[in-house]
């Protein structure tokens, strides 16, 4: 038989099949409507259960793993559809409605902005692109960064969270759990990292180096070529590093810093752009322990635990795909004391005015162990 009367077979069952899907649907809305009368659970886990049973009977042996995923999805699609007919709608998007009409429609041109780092750093170059006149305070640490805010010393902070080269930094994201904190909006900044000196001072006089752990892994070919007998020595931030450099007696000392710590600290830039990929970005996020959510907001950021079963994973993506929700992230690491249970981070891309957002949320609360929301938000580019 030719492949095009083949096809013309497989358009013909697909036709079917449609027809009959959307009369399954049809009758799925009856049974929401009589589980509404009844107070009835959308969810019986025990009819589930036992019609995947029974269609994997039914294929037989070589289609029993495929009818098996195609039902669980069908399933899945018939839940979500009985919700939205029942017009279900989770406490949390409630709770970004309301503020949505409390924030205010302009995201603000000053604020007081908790940095981590000293004069410099990249967190100040951040801040700096997301406010046109932030008064920023610095403080040594992520931790205290938080608690700055907490303390009503700030209203902002703004802190890495992820790096092109280096990953996510999965401190910031359990700080940001445990500490109940929203992300308010994003930038992405370039990391130029550059060879700071004392002005005078030479290649050849150079035996010490120090900066960041990250900008000194992102410069590790460059350090192995040209300072392969250097003591390299780790400080919190970059900005930390050209400041001890410029306070140094010595002239045999560098640091891997911006070019505006150059300037600040009336440094030299022996060499430019010494990261080993040039394609070098850090994402920065500005963070408030209240819940604001400003117009544009058309990125989301999730944590969730799914059930320690097979396919849970599929069932939370499969939602995304369902809504046609794009997800520009998905990470996963191991919880601390649960030996083989994972969270997952996840960004996504859709408006928080939109219907699809809600269902999402709506399903994703019923469907998973744990989820957090992390904040909606427009990325400055």
């Amino acid at each position: 038989m030719e492949l095009s009367e083949l096809r013309k077979q497989i358009d013909s069952i697909d036709e079917e099949l449609v027809t009959l899907f959307k009369k399954r649907m049809n009758v799925s809305a009856e049974v929401a409507e009589y589980k509404r009368q009844t107070g009835m659970n959308v969810l019986d886990s025990s009819r589930e259960r036992a019609l995947l049973g029974k269609v994997s009977e039914l294929s037989g042996e070589e289609f029993e793993e495929y009818t098996r995923t195609l039902y669980a999805t069908i399933l899945d699609l018939s839940r979500s559809y009985q919700h939205k007919r029942l017009g279900d709608t989770s406490t949390l998007y409630k709770e970004i409605s309301n503020a949505l009409e409390a924030t205010p429609k302009l995201f603000p041109d000053k604020a007081m902005v908790a940095c981590q780092g000293v004069e410099g750093a990249y967190s100040q170059i951040a801040a700096e692109r997301l406010f046109k006149y932030p008064s920023i305070m610095f403080f040594s640490s992520w931790e205290k960064v938080f608690s700055a805010i907490e303390a009503g010393l700030c209203r902002y902070g703004v802190i890495p969270i992820e790096n092109s080269t280096a990953g996510s930094v999965k401190k910031v994201y359990d700080l940001m759990i445990s500490r109940n904190f929203k992300i308010v909006r994003t930038v992405r900044i370039k990391i130029d990292h550059n060879l700071l000196v004392k002005p005078g001072t030479r290649m050849e006089d150079i035996t010490e180096i120090v900066s960041h752990e990250q900008a000194i892994s992102q410069c590790s070919h460059y350090l192995a070529a040209n300072f392969p007998n250097a003591k390299i020595h780790r400080v919190e931030n970059t900005a930390k590093a050209s400041q001890m450099v410029a306070e140094s007696p010595s002239n045999n000392i560098a640091s891997l810093s911006s070019r505006t710590c150059a300037t600040q600290y009336s440094l030299e830039v022996l060499a430019s752009s010494v990261q080993d990929n040039g394609n070098n970005h850090t994402r920065f996020i500005c963070i408030t322990n209240k819940l604001e959510v400003y117009p544009g907001a058309e990125r989301t950021t999730l944590m969730i635990v799914a059930p320690h079963k097979p396919g849970s994973l599929y069932r939370i993506l499969s939602r995304f795909n369902a809504l046609g929700i794009n997800l520009l992230k998905l990470e996963s690491r191991p919880i601390p004391d649960r030996d083989f249970e994972f969270m997952f981070y996840f960004d996504l891309e859709a408006p928080v005015y939109s219907d699809r957002f809600a269902q999402l949320l709506s399903e994703l609360e019923r469907e998973c162990d744990e989820f957090t929301y992390l904040g909606s938000y427009l990325e400055v580019v």
